[in-house]
């Protein structure tokens, strides 16, 4: 038999070793029994080989050693995403957030970042979920189509604190939601689901944060079935986000919707709940229902061999997706020839198409592409402030500058997808044209930022929320994350001295 998938260290199971691709499109989307020749899987005559092979998985992620390379990985996503989260308690979205959950008392289970508030496992997880995508801070994986920290991090972290885990086992979970976030995504088919009108900004991250949830809880492989089967209840969500002109239902989508309903399959199960052993095969099973684009053998496709985390991009700027490899552009040309804006008479910024239609001359400031190349031009960087000044954006400096700004959609950069690459041609009043095309953006996997820019990043964000020295501390603190016993000796980092 050819094309086994390998998946090391299953732990209490060989289960995967003789998993066949062939067999898989035979079996999870029709009634999901096991071959005959896998009689070595007891008692799961009943269950898909897509269903048992991520299941067991999932039951034993905490256990599992991970490379060097995810484990720092995981570390820079989880303090980037932290940040995010502390940095939007001060962003409509997370205000509203935290209005609402005040409201909603709960256990004290859980804290939720740059406040005091301590509340439930899902609570916290909802607010976390709205503060990490209350601006367009946090990180991105474009082949998915997701945003996995916004989701995965906020649940798992609430998790941690719940089951009292320690550092190696939430760095081992977050990798873990990552991995499950980005197959789910695929095994949906991404952007080809997307044009369908779902969301993958809510779907992957949701599972993510159910499976990083379920692996913290230390549930076995057919409980995690359960938590799987009632996420695909919960799963939802359209891609109408850009309608959205306040960013509080998107980031709702992208962050608190999959966080809190992640978090609440886990829950549930962990409480004792029982549920369909296989929510993946059998009838009208999840992927059956999702329609035409789907190819569940994804989600199981190179477990334990390539961890998506080390894929997923980190922003170095604080706007949305499409202007970064622009802001890059200009940075890199402003130092490399050292001009200012007074000196600028005209910028052509080429994107992929749909990048253009998403940020062209927008009512947000982070996701307006005139602005945001305006404010580069005039301040030699873009700050999280910057991005969120509305008043500036109506400046007459601002807007005369915004005016010689012409962005293109370009159909070309549109088939370089999930690349997102720019073109800028700056025109100097000298009549000099300086030209960049920014293929690998600054924090991309192609361009990964050094964990000092992730820590001055996350610092930044942090220190006018926390103080400089609890976000100082913080950051410390995440770097050796491995070394910490009981994730719940993080809260003291994670709160302000008062509010």
């Amino acid at each position: 038999m050819t094309n086994i998938l390998k998946i090391h260290d299953v732990g209490r199971r060989t289960l995967l070793k003789s998993v066949v691709y062939s067999t898989l499109s035979a079996n999870v989307l029709g009634i999901g029994r096991v071959l005959a020749a896998d009689k070595q899987i007891v008692d799961a005559t009943e269950v898909s080989p897509v269903a048992l092979a991520v299941s067991e998985y999932i039951a034993n992620a905490v256990h599992r050693n991970m490379p060097e390379e995810a484990v720092e990985a995981s570390k820079h996503h989880f303090l980037d995403t932290l940040a995010a989260m502390i940095s939007g308690t001060e962003l409509l979205a997370g205000e509203k957030a935290i209005q609402y959950i005040r409201t909603q008392g709960g256990t004290p289970q859980s804290c939720i970042p740059g406040t005091r508030i301590i509340t439930t496992v899902v609570n916290a997880s909802l607010a976390g979920g709205m503060l990490a995508h209350a601006d367009e801070t946090d990180d991105s994986h474009a082949a998915s189509l997701t945003h996995p920290g916004a989701g995965v991090v906020p649940a798992t972290l609430a998790m941690a604190e719940y089951e009292k885990s320690n550092g190696l086992e939430l760095l081992r979970a977050v990798a873990l939601g990552y991995d499950i976030n980005c197959r789910i995504s695929y095994a949906l088919g991404d952007y080809a689901f997307a044009r369908l009108g779902h969301g993958t900004h809510s779907f992957g991250p949701m599972f993510g944060a159910a499976s990083a949830c379920a692996a913290l809880a230390n549930l076995s492989a057919k409980q995690v079935r359960f938590v799987l089967s009632y996420t695909t209840q919960q799963a939802s969500g359209l891609s109408n986000f850009a309608r959205d002109s306040q960013h509080v239902e998107k980031a709702f989508q992208f962050g608190g919707l999959p966080a809190r309903n992640g978090a609440a399959a886990a829950t549930m199960v962990a409480s004792g709940m029982s549920g369909i052993d296989d929510p993946f095969g059998g009838p009208n099973n999840f992927f059956f229902a999702m329609g035409p684009t789907v190819k569940p053998e994804l989600l199981i496709k190179g477990l334990g061999e390539t961890y998506e985390i080390i894929n997923t991009n980190i922003k170095r700027w604080t706007v949305g997706s499409p202007i970064q490899a622009p802001l890059d552009s200009v940075y890199d040309l402003m130092q490399e020839h050292k001009f200012k804006a007074v000196d600028v008479d005209k910028v052509v910024v080429r994107v992929f198409k749909s990048g253009a239609e998403i940020t062209d001359n927008r009512s947000m400031p982070d996701i307006n592409m005139q602005y945001m190349i305006a404010v580069m031009l005039l301040d030699g960087t873009v700050s999280l402030h910057a991005a969120h000044d509305v008043e500036r954006m109506r400046d007459p400096s601002v807007m005369a500058l915004r005016q010689k700004v012409q962005l293109i959609g370009d159909e070309a950069l549109e088939r370089q997808l999930p690349s997102r690459q720019a073109i800028v041609d700056i025109t100097l009043k000298d009549g000099r044209v300086l030209h960049s095309h920014t293929k690998a953006v600054r924090g991309t996997y192609a361009n990964p930022m050094t964990r000092k820019e992730v820590g001055d990043k996350a610092y930044d964000l942090c220190a006018p929320i926390l103080g400089a020295a609890r976000a100082r501390g913080l950051v410390d603190q995440v770097w050796a994350l491995e070394k910490l016993r009981n994730i719940q000796a993080l809260r003291s980092y994670l709160q302000p001295e008062k509010g």
